[in-house]
């Protein structure tokens, strides 16, 4: 009977054992592998942050600086401007092109610092003849006052000049510059100066970072809890595999592991069903197998024990009494025999390959057979003519007990025949009698250890393991053993078995009758 995978119960935990569960130990790798992975990850993501937040500040620089180069190549363009006109009105110099004296200079100054209005945290600051003219913001920090050492030299600049500065004010930051002199006649009279100060930049990327790391830690527990679940019930076939291994007795091997969907542990729980049919059918098979020689071994044991124990003290009744009592014993120890036999076929050794001759293998057979009953009509049908590797003995073991069983079941004058023959690849060796034939029902059961054919009278005191040791051969030569039989019109045993050429000779098969 199926049993249902059990829910699991928190009542049942025990922190020992959960801690070496395999969900566990699979949980405490994944954490393990995310927590180094997110070590890595996160200080390059901050950086990575950062680092887009100086170039995002450069570019900013940048263009700042290109529109002032446009103005100071091309001059004011609007002339009509209210600004440019003011200027005028104020006798300011408007330069037509690039500025050529300091008038001209301050003046594009003006409309460039009235036009432009700067991102945050940055700051417009111009230079003329070394000293600081005009701003925006007109506020700037108490770090860029005019006694700082980097404005001095922007006031005194004879190259345009980038770069930045770090600072020791948390509200500052670094500083991030370009600066553009200007010339007239070969000397600066002029700087235009671009500085963005970048922890206000960098305080909104690291409080936007702050928030994507909180979210990801939430996330990740999250998916930690998710997926202690998540691995109990992927896992959940495993328990139960455990649950019905540990429940499984000689007595019940009927539990089977219910397969839900595709993948490993599905394929897992199909084995362990195929693996327990197995083992089951060979319980069952070796139970039989007891039950079955414990009755067949009973009754001469019975026979013996009867006969001895009425035996008088007559000596010809004592020379019958020892003559059945003998035959018995014989008949014991053939069962015996062939029950070790049976047993050593699952064996690696126990065939002894050699290479056969066919023809003359198939001749030695009918020789043999004839022995068995000189009052039977055999006839050898056919020969095949060629080589293969077998183990002759086993092999003449198997066909003497085909016809045996053929000679027990015809009567004196009957035709026995017997062949060799190859087809696709094959050796069939075949036995056939005209006997009382095998119905439909018997054939499916006659290679199983002592049946014998249900409706039909017993010919011998066999053991009834003749066609289990031929079916054991068969398969140990990788073949097989058939049946064609009808009642009352005879039957035909075949061995079909696998050639093996050791030569790559040529096999074919020749009829010959005699």
């Amino acid at each position: 009977m199926v049993q249902p995978l059990n829910k699991l119960n928190f009542r049942d935990l025990q922190w020992p054992n959960l801690l070496g569960e395999a969900r566990s130990r699979i949980l405490i790798w994944y954490i393990g592998v995310i927590v180094l992975l997110m070590t890595v990850a996160v200080p390059m993501l901050r950086y990575s942050i950062l680092e887009q937040v100086e170039k995002r500040v450069e570019s900013d620089l940048i263009k700042e600086l290109a529109a002032f180069r446009v103005l100071l190549t091309d001059g004011p363009i609007y002339a009509d401007e209210p600004l440019v006109q003011q200027i005028r009105k104020e006798g300011g110099a408007i330069p037509r092109g690039y500025p050529t004296n300091r008038g001209e200079l301050k003046s594009l100054y003006t409309i460039f610092l009235a036009r432009q209005l700067p991102e945050d945290d940055t700051f417009l600051i111009t230079f003329v003849d070394g000293a600081l003219y005009k701003s925006s913001p007109r506020a700037l920090p108490e770090i860029l006052d005019e006694d700082f050492q980097l404005m001095q030299r922007w006031a005194s600049l004879q190259n345009p000049e980038q770069g930045s500065k770090e600072t020791q004010n948390d509200e500052i930051g670094s500083l991030l510059y370009r600066a553009e002199p200007i010339r007239a006649g070969g000397d600066s009279f002029g700087t235009f100066v671009v500085v963005h100060t970048t922890a206000g930049e960098q305080d909104e990327a690291l409080e936007a970072f702050h928030v994507v790391v909180q979210v990801q830690v939430f996330i990740l527990v999250l998916a930690l809890v998710l997926s202690w679940f998540a691995a109990g019930r992927v896992l959940a076939p495993l328990r139960t595999l455990a649950e019905t291994a540990h429940a499984i007795t000689e007595s019940d091997l009927s539990r089977r592991i219910p397969m839900q969907g595709k993948g490993e542990i599905s394929d897992l729980a199909q084995t362990f069903n195929e693996m327990m049919e197995r083992l089951q059918d060979a319980f069952e098979s070796q139970r039989d197998f007891i039950n079955d020689a414990g009755h067949e071994l009973r009754t001469p044991i019975t026979i013996v024990r009867g006969h001895l124990e009425l035996m008088g003290t007559d000596p010809q009744e004592q020379q019958e009494t020892l003559a059945l009592v003998l035959d018995e014993l014989d008949r014991m120890g053939r069962m015996v025999g062939e029950l070790l036999l049976l047993t050593k076929a699952e064996r690696p050794d126990f065939l002894q390959l050699e290479v056969v001759d066919i023809q003359l293998f198939t001749q030695e057979l009918y020789t043999k057979a004839t022995a068995l009953a000189f009052d039977r009509d055999w006839v050898l049908m056919s020969r095949a003519f060629g080589q293969f590797s077998a183990d002759r003995q086993r092999l003449t073991e198997a066909v003497m007990n085909l016809a045996e069983n053929a000679v027990q079941h015809t009567e004196s004058g009957d035709r026995i025949t017997l062949g060799s023959d190859l087809k696709q690849g094959a050796l069939h060796l075949w036995v056939s009698d005209m006997g009382t034939g095998i119905a439909p029902e018997d054939q499916r059961r006659i290679f199983a250890r002592f049946a014998r054919a249900a409706k039909q009278r017993r010919h011998s005191e066999g053991t009834g393991l003749g066609l289990a040791i031929v079916k054991a051969i068969a398969e140990a030569h990788h073949g097989k053993v058939t049946v064609q039989s009808q009642p009352g019109t005879g039957s035909t045993f075949t061995l079909v078995l696998p050639l093996s050429p050791p030569s790559g000779l040529a096999l074919k098969a020749l009829p010959h009758h005699e």
